[in-house]
């Protein structure tokens, strides 16, 4: 058996697999592992006094399989039911990773990241290298094709062409005691002669992309951390423009990068500076990111931006009490050109407090608003003085957090565990525009009082809560509220889980009419040889209504399931 899974495995793999290899634990894996599972679900559903919302009887068939070579994972899984069937399989793209002691291969189909303004999880197809022994130096290294070559046809509007990418990159990184720096190079460039010559009315021209970055940390005093990154990015838009030279150091190395027309510069800086001390600490970071920055390394980048931050955290009480507290902002439309700017301001203030083991207590406020300044061309042309139209197309958003729990265990007997646990909420929400308030204020309240009561011995968990909410806005304003009770408890030395749960919600608005909902569930869970599990559940739904353009309802859902689990 062991042969004929082994010949079919080797019959498919040339379809590619996933597999990570550790080369100095060849001969200590086991030769062949299949380990899978299988599940079968069927779903009863029946309502009364509304249209069904599903099929009264559904059933769901899932079966996974793994098989391991020598550690190679090639994982399977199909599903089937009334309502329709899927079929995975790995053999889409493939990569082998082999290792051995401080060197890791990448081959195949596969990502490397060197930092966020470079290379980040761009998948390639060709070679990688990690090298990472223990001491002061790194090197990591890349080379292979970024994009596909994708030739022009008509006949298939929604297929984008595309040129063949090759990219080539290296970070080498140093360590010391107090200090760190990583240089990294990457370059990539399009083949004008992997496809045909493209129209240029579809805007798709072959480039070539040069980064370069230097990251650096360091450690004074054993106090200060200064970390900091900075990084190029040269990008050449059409390879066809003739060559010009340009005072860049990125065009300085010419035998690296080709200076034309089309290329542009962009940088990318970020910042941060750290204190500690006794459990104190204060952050300071920065962030700018010039419009239009991006590199061939990775799928997308946030540009046009540039954030300041100020972080603090304090340990007070003989650390029984951690505050912590930051406020920044990010502005955008660096370069002016934009005819809309943003700016937004985001503070937060989190404490929590833990007295005792039988008390915790903790609060958090964040308060978020941005600023959308909006120039109209038509403001520009039709104003007759600087000061026409001054703040008619200013936004601005307004958003406030606010929560606060509280936690109470009590009694001294282990075998019987009581607790009391209680949590706020409060959210608002609003637009303004030239200092008035649009569509009014939108404000949400959440309350929820729970107690709870462990039995241990008994394996017998009891709970019983209450849950109220509002939400006020324009002219609208909700409320619900209700009582949830639950029981749970394990038999037959744990092999077997009942779960019994019931609530009763009401909910109305301004004008007295509402609904009141009851809903009850019950599940249980017997597990047998710690393979096999049959589980059984059911909810009843029952909702009744004041309101003449509703319907009350009931609904009943049931469902019974087997799963299998098997490890060769």
């Amino acid at each position: 058996m062991q042969k004929l899974i082994l010949l079919i495995c080797l019959q498919t793999i040339y379809a590619g697999f996933v597999c990570a290899q550790k080369l100095d634990a060849i001969g200590k894996e086991k030769p062949l592992a299949i380990n899978g599972s299988a599940s079968l679900s069927q779903l009863f559903y029946g309502a009364r006094g509304i249209d069904s919302r599903r099929d009264p009887y559904t059933y769901f068939a899932n079966s996974s399989l793994n098989l391991s070579l020598y550690g190679w994972s090639i994982p399977f899984s199909f599903s089937l039911s009334n309502q329709n069937t899927s079929f995975q399989q790995p053999f889409n793209q493939y990569s082998i990773n082999p290792s051995y002691k401080f060197v890791t291969a990448h081959l195949g189909y596969t990502s490397m990241s060197f930092s966020p303004y470079t290379v980040n999880g761009h998948i390639f197809l060709g070679a990688g290298l990690d090298i990472a022994p223990e001491g002061r130096w790194s090197l990591h290294a890349l080379h292979g094709r970024l994009l596909k070559a994708i030739d022009y046809d008509t006949a298939k509007s929604n297929v984008l062409p595309a040129f063949e990418r090759m990219g080539s990159g290296f970070k080498a990184g140093y360590k010391g005691d107090n200090n760190s720096i990583d240089l990294i190079l990457f370059h990539s460039a399009d083949d004008l002669s992997a496809i045909s010559a493209l129209p240029d009315s579809l805007n798709i021209f072959a480039e070539e992309n040069l980064v370069l970055s230097v990251a650096a940390s360091a450690t004074i005093l054993k106090q200060f951390l200064l970390q900091a990154e900075l990084a190029g990015s040269a990008l050449t838009r059409d390879i066809r423009d003739s060559t010009v030279h340009h005072s860049h150091i990125l065009a300085s190395p010419a035998f690296l990068f080709t200076s034309r027309s089309s290329s542009a510069y962009y940088q990318a800086f970020k910042a941060s500076f750290n204190y500690q001390l006794s459990g104190h600490s204060i952050g300071l970071g920065f962030e700018r990111i010039d419009p239009g920055y991006r590199t061939h390394g990775a799928y997308f980048f946030n540009n046009d931006l540039e954030n300041i931050t100020v972080n603090v955290a304090s340990a007070l009480l003989k650390n029984k009490m951690q505050v912590n507290a930051s406020v920044g902002t990010q502005r955008d439309n660096l370069d002016q050109e934009k005819l809309s700017s943003f700016r937004r301001m985001v503070g937060s203030l989190a404490l929590n407090y833990t007295p005792s083991q039988q008390v915790a207590v903790s609060a958090a406020y964040s308060t978020f608003q941005s600023f959308t300044n909006i120039r109209s061309q038509f403001v520009d042309i039709n104003q007759l003085s600087p000061y026409d139209n001054l703040d008619t197309l200013n936004f601005t958003q307004l958003s406030q957090n606010a929560n606060l729990s509280f936690l109470y265990s009590f009694g001294k007997n282990q075998d019987r565990k009581q607790s009391i646990n209680t949590n706020v909420m409060y959210q608002v929400a609003a637009d303004k525009r030239g200092g008035t308030v649009q569509n009014g204020v939108t404000a949400f309240y959440n309350a929820n009082v729970a107690y709870s009561y462990n039995l241990v011995p008994q394996h017998m968990l009891m709970s019983l809560s209450f849950n109220a909410s509002m939400n006020k806005s324009e002219g609208m304003e909700t409320q619900t509220l209700g009582p949830v009770l639950s029981l749970s408890r394990t038999f037959f030395d744990k092999k077997f889980k009942l779960m019994v749960s019931s609530s009763y919600n009401n909910a109305k608005n301004q004008s007295a009419s509402g609904n009141t909902i009851l809903n009850l569930k019950t599940s249980g869970a017997l597990t047998l040889k710690k393979k096999h599990i049959l589980t059984i559940s059911s909810a009843v739904i029952e909702r009744q209504t004041r309101n003449a353009e509703q319907k009350a309802f009931t609904e009943f859902t049931g469902n019974i399931g087997y799963a299998y689990s098997f490890g060769l």
